[in-house]
């Protein structure tokens, strides 16, 4: 989760909303990491998580990422959790909740609906005072900066 926060704070400091992803394979190599660049790329879909399983699919030549785990600054959105589901991650660990997006718990359980052909173990609150911490921060400097617009 410490290399997420990394990668969030990257986005913090490009002006990206703060959110960073890994992905590891058998619970100690790095195969995929990211942050949020849709400003950046001007993407809609390139949310940390998203970059974070393309890039671990890139490394394995495989859409399958069987034997993976998910790590996240935030809760990923709905978008984030269904691509982690279509790409077999075997677990999801994320920081902070995200009460206005949230699709792993907050507002729906898409890793765990039993409708779906995948689940995946979830496990919430790992560092999430610093994910917190790094996203309100980022919206307190959002807000000052407006202001300073306006």
């Amino acid at each position: 989760m410490r290399q997420a926060l990394n990668e969030a704070a990257l986005a913090f400091d490009e002006g990206e909303v703060p959110v960073g992803a890994v992905i590891v394979k058998d619970d100690r190599i790095v195969v995929g990491r990211g942050h949020n660049q849709t400003e950046r790329l001007g993407d809609p879909t390139a949310h940390a998580e998203i970059l974070a399983i393309g890039a671990a699919a890139a490394h394995f030549e495989s859409w399958r990422l069987t034997g993976a785990t998910l790590y996240s600054t935030v809760e990923p959105c709905i978008m984030c959790a269904g691509a982690a589901v279509l790409a077999r991650v075997d677990r999801l660990v994320y920081g902070t909740p995200d009460p206005k997006f949230g699709g792993c718990l907050s507002l729906f359980r898409i890793p765990t609906d039993t409708r779906l052909n995948h689940r995946m173990e979830v496990v919430g609150g790992v560092l999430a005072d610093q994910a917190a911490a790094l996203m309100r921060d980022f919206f307190v400097r959002r807000r000052r900066e407006d202001a300073r617009q306006s």
